[in-house]
């Protein structure tokens, strides 16, 4: 693991950052989870834009800018010298008094972590891992926008121990009225009579950018794709289910609260998608 902070990269081992840091303290400040494939950065623009509009919402300056945090990355990305890698781009809001008001905060603090990634086993993603509905309902927008990547994921850390103390692998998170938002930490697909289905940004769901490529490739492919609410029945309706996520990539769903889907396993449509996903990030994508 290699880290950037405060000006150098350092192992993991030697990273440090003061116990006043509100980003420590209350989850103050913003995230980006980056693949790196074949020494590209996949869709490194689009990231550098979320993270840059989260950070406008929280009232947070990026030091440095857009353009600083664009060589924090790829400096960080070279001294790991690997082909594939995670990298987890952090903006908090420094060292600050105790206490929640953040205009204490007067430096900014930035984190560029990169290192390798697996969330599942092997066996995992050939059968397909087993979902569970969680108790816990995801904020309505009004109460935390899903289009900021705020460094508080207490919702989806508690439903994921949830899903786990259940036997399961995932969590799957409902709004308060009941629709399919998303995974703990992916977005949720189905395939329907041959269609593929996503969740709404409206309902919840964050408008992930491994989704928004699912998505426009299914349609390159002549898949039938389209966003709408869903509900638990869908889920459990449907021929095919997978996740999608930076550190997912494209993972098939077996079952639903112990009810299989389809046939386990990744479907047709999934294999197919994975398929072209593979190929689309080995050929594009920011060169280290």
């Amino acid at each position: 693991m290699k880290v950037w902070i405060d000006g150098a990269i350092v192992e993991g081992s030697q990273a440090r950052i003061p116990v006043t840091d509100h980003g420590f303290l209350y989850g103050d400040g913003v995230f980006e989870g980056i693949r790196v494939y074949s020494r590209r950065i996949f869709r490194f623009d689009d990231h550098l834009s979320r993270l840059a509009n989260g950070a406008r919402c929280l009232g947070l300056t990026i030091p440095g800018g857009v353009e600083a945090v664009r060589r924090i990355v790829i400096d960080t990305a070279r001294a790991h010298a690997s082909d594939d890698a995670y990298l987890r781009l952090i903006v908090s809001r420094g060292e600050g008094a105790l206490g929640v008001d953040p205009t204490s905060c007067t430096n900014p603090r930035i984190v560029c972590i990169a290192d390798q990634v697996s969330l599942y086993p092997e066996e995992k993603l050939r059968g397909g891992i087993a979902l569970a509905t969680s108790s816990l309902r995801k904020p309505p927008p009004d109460v935390l926008d899903p289009r900021v990547k705020s460094l508080n994921y207490l919702n989806n850390a508690l439903a994921k121990q949830e899903a786990r103390r259940q036997g399961a692998d995932e969590a799957l998170l409902l709004n308060a009225a009941g629709h399919v938002v998303e995974a703990s930490v992916a977005n949720v697909f189905a395939v329907r009579a041959g269609r593929l289905l996503t969740p709404l940004p409206s309902d919840g769901a964050l408008e992930g950018l491994t989704r928004d490529t699912v998505l426009g490739l299914a349609r390159e492919q002549s898949v039938p794709a389209e966003e709408r609410t869903l509900g638990r029945f869908d889920l459990l309706a449907a021929e095919e289910v997978f996740l999608t996520g930076t550190g997912a990539r494209i993972v098939a769903v077996g079952s639903l609260d112990g009810i299989g889907i389809g046939k386990g396993g990744p479907g047709p449509i999934t294999r197919q998608v994975c398929q072209a996903f593979e190929q689309y990030v080995r050929s594009t994508g920011t060169p280290i």
